[in-house]
């Protein structure tokens, strides 16, 4: 330590007059200090007062450059050195060494850079609008032959990326083809994942998603899924995850997903097709997922359902009833789920069993594949009298979707259940469905759900109510009643911000429950005819028109 202590004496002469060469015989000594004791010798040289030297001594014309950004890449290792280094002013020197052209001054800077920032956010934010991602990028392509300052410059995209104010720099750049060009180079596998760990963060941008399909980022995707799909060692079954994984990442956005598409005839879309029927569950979860992602509008829809991949999806259902794999149910639900949006799709679906298969998973206890299951069979209904009944009038759907009503541990399958106990009423119309949901304790829910935050949840409620009521209020009349119906719809009338709708199905409602003597009571012991009266001026001409008719109800009744 005394050799350092001297060379620390002699560095702060040199930083006003000394020759190079004596200099650099300082800067070895103090990076030869880091090398046996890097904490040590980083504090004795802070204590010392040497970093506010540094700066004038990373000078571009310099040989000595490259040594000084060596120790303080070293120091900066340690976190404690990481706020000393910026407050004594080395960043923006740092930064402007970046426009050097000398491989080792290049590597050491962008060492001591990623050192001082490491794990700050607020410090890469600071890189981020100093302009370092477009340098950094022009960099990779310029020195994409020197492995170290590749990976310098990969491991600062891996930081940045991070960032979401990065994301604009970036999509100005060309960084898409050049990792492209430099992931198509690359023969070993933890150079693929560095770069893949670039990529990752980087695809979450849509501009840049459209950047990477346009650079042929699909191609190398599909080569190594082709490579790695029946390899056993853990690199491979890494890889085919991770390129998959990026491949639906890709498709999540609007432009890169149509680009894919091709109108259904695009290579990668058949490709991709392909991986369903796999035997590899990361295979058939990714072709799945892509699917999903294809069935984002209802052209695509419309194409997919017409050419079979319904049945393929069925048939990766079947596969997993036993298997229970439950990332790939999830999947396939949801893939079906998006394809049976537009109205057409719906009767070709159902033709072709998907509600049947769908059902062999209602036994499951995944929140997740419970959420798909309601949302596929709530969309495969809409509209669909027949099949709304049909569903309406099993036992032991109905049952289920009760005993889901009261998931408060999981709000998504709460809601969806409820929304599909309604539906179920609304689309079938049926007295038979009515007479089922009843029984099995339905209608106390759907009153709960009139009061939900959100307003269409309201007003489907309040419309299967009003179906209830005019199908068989005598059986329905206790639940109303236990379920304090009357006053619910009091406090939505009576409520200001209820929309326009609302009130209307709520005096919908009110006029239906009249023909129950106990709910009538109800009716009038809680002064409804105010309420309604001042309806009469409401703006909406439907509600003010509404409220005519429901006050002439009332009055008729009192």
């Amino acid at each position: 330590m005394e050799n350092l202590r001297e060379a620390l004496e002699k560095l702060k002469l040199a930083s006003t007059d000394s020759t190079t060469d004596s200099t650099e015989g300082n800067l070895d000594c103090l990076l030869s200090a880091l090398a046996l004791n890097n904490t040590e010798a980083s504090r004795k040289m802070q204590e010392m007062g040497i970093l506010p030297l540094l700066p004038n001594l990373l000078n571009p014309q310099s040989s000595c450059t490259p040594k000084v950004a060596n120790i303080i890449a070293e120091m900066a290792k340690n976190e404690f050195m990481r706020s000393p280094c910026v407050e004594a002013g080395l960043i923006p020197p740092l930064v402007q060494l970046l426009n050097s052209t000398d491989q080792e001054v290049l590597l050491q800077t962008g060492r001591a850079l990623g050192n001082i920032c490491y794990d700050s956010h607020t410090l890469q934010a600071q890189l981020i609008n100093m302009g370092v991602i477009p340098t950094l990028v022009k960099l990779l392509g310029i020195h994409s032959d020197n492995t170290a300052l590749t990976e310098m410059c990969l491991i600062a995209f891996g930081n940045l990326a991070e960032l979401e104010s990065s994301k604009e720099q970036f999509a100005s750049t060309n960084i898409a083809e050049e990792l492209v060009r430099l992931f198509q180079k690359q023969t070993e596998h933890e150079k693929k994942e560095m770069i893949f760990e670039v990529l990752a963060p980087l695809a979450e941008n849509d501009v840049i998603k459209l950047q990477l399909v346009e650079a042929g980022l699909v191609e190398c995707l599909l080569e190594v899924v082709g490579q790695t799909v029946d390899g056993e060692r853990e690199e491979d079954i890494a890889q085919l995850k991770t390129a998959s994984d990026l491949m639906v990442l890709l498709l999540l956005g609007d432009e890169s997903m149509q680009k894919l598409f091709e109108g259904g005839k695009g290579s990668v879309f058949q490709r991709v097709l392909s991986w369903i029927p796999s035997h590899n569950h990361q295979l058939q979860l990714a072709g799945a997922l892509a699917i999903a992602n294809f069935a984002r509008n209802d052209g695509n829809c419309i194409h997919m359902v017409d050419t079979g991949i319904v049945q393929k999806l069925l048939d990766l259902l079947d596969r997993h009833v036993e298997e229970g794999n439950v990332t790939v149910q999830h999947a396939a639900l949801s893939a079906l789920r998006n394809l049976a949006i537009p109205v057409v799709n719906k009767s070709k679906m159902l033709s072709a069993g998907v509600a049947d298969v769908v059902l062999k998973f209602l036994q499951s206890e995944m929140p997740p594949v419970q959420f798909k299951l309601l949302g596929t069979l709530r969309m495969l209904i809409d509209t669909q009298a027949e099949a709304a009944e049909q569903l309406g009038t099993n036992g032991k759907l109905v049952e289920r979707l009760v005993e889901w009503c009261e998931a408060k541990d999981h709000a998504g399958v709460m809601g969806e259940s409820n929304r599909l106990l309604s539906a179920l009423i609304r689309h079938s119309k049926s007295k038979e469905v009515v007479r089922t949901v009843i029984p099995k304790g339905g209608v106390k829910h759907l009153v709960t759900m009139a009061t939900s935050e959100h307003m269409i949840m309201q007003n489907e409620a309040l419309v299967a109510l009003g179906l209830i009521a005019a199908l068989d209020l005598v059986a329905a009349e206790k639940d109303f009643v236990g379920s304090s119906l009357v006053s619910v719809l009091h406090k939505l009338l009576s409520d200001e911000r209820s929309a326009p709708e609302i009130k209307y199905n709520s005096m919908i409602l009110i006029c239906a429950v009249m023909g129950s003597e106990p709910l009538s009571k109800e009716v009038q012991s809680l002064a409804f005819i105010d309420v309604v009266s001042k309806l009469r001026a409401h703006e909406n001409k439907t509600v003010s028109h509404q409220a005519s008719l429901t006050e002439q109800r009332l009055t008729a009744q009192s």
